[in-house]
């Protein structure tokens, strides 16, 4: 299906387009494509910035390298999608479900994700930057290497997730739940950490000024920086 067609057949009233695959490179920059389904649609590499997919069930997609920067996705449906690449700077996508979403080296700075919902997502090398990720869930999450410096992390669900040489300089982390978390190597100078829960949280390795973490509610059985454990 060409672009054009596709936007002729929403306009019409069309919204199921499961399984499509897209002839040629798909320009629909600031296409209104709101509660479309798309699962298992193959968009890879397709120009969607500013579109409005809130609420589009795009589920087991392939949306690897597309650029939906800025674009509206609050409450969109992503799980299971691969999203690896893609250009996701400034979107918004608040309480979106994204649980099991490949996400490697994506954009996402300044996006909004808070309440979203990104339960083992790979994030490993992504972009981060101030991005609003207040009480997401994280948790089993692949932050591996990720840039999250300045990120709104506040009441997320880090547990069991994988921060090993991320980059959290900055970031705001006040009540956040990172029990079991690896942050290994991981950059945490200048946090904001009040409240947080590092149960049993691998820090070895981190740098990490003193103050976060006399802030946090317990260090109960983490590894701090130096390698010692915490009584």
């Amino acid at each position: 299906m060409k672009a054009k067609k596709l936007v002729e057949q929403y306009q019409a009233g069309h919204r199921d387009f499961r399984g499509v695959k897209m002839l040629g490179f798909l320009v629909i920059r600031g296409a209104n494509l709101r509660r479309a389904m798309m699962a298992g649609t193959d968009l890879s590499g397709a120009n969607l910035a500013w579109a409005n997919l809130c609420e589009a069930r795009l589920f087991e997609a392939n949306l690897s390298g597309v650029d939906l920067s800025r674009a509206k996705m609050t409450k969109a449906r992503l799980f299971e999608t691969n999203l690896s690449g893609a250009n996701l700077t400034g979107a918004q996508m608040g309480e979106a479900n994204l649980e099991g979403a490949d996400l490697s080296g994506a954009k996402l700075d300044e996006a909004n994700l808070s309440g979203a919902t990104l339960r083992g997502v790979d994030l490993s090398g992504a972009r981060l930057g101030l991005a609003n990720l207040s009480g997401a869930n994280l948790s089993g999450a692949d932050l591996s290497g990720a840039k999250l410096s300045g990120a709104n992390l506040t009441r997320a669900n880090l547990s069991g997730a994988n921060l090993s040489g991320a980059d959290l300089s900055g970031a705001r982390l006040g009540g956040a739940d990172l029990s079991k978390a690896n942050l290994s190597g991981a950059n945490l100078n200048d946090i904001k950490a009040r409240e947080a829960r590092w149960f049993w949280t691998n820090l070895r390795g981190a740098t990490v000024t003193d103050e976060p973490l006399a802030q946090v509610v317990s260090l109960e059985g983490a590894t701090l920086p130096d390698g010692t454990r915490h009584e």
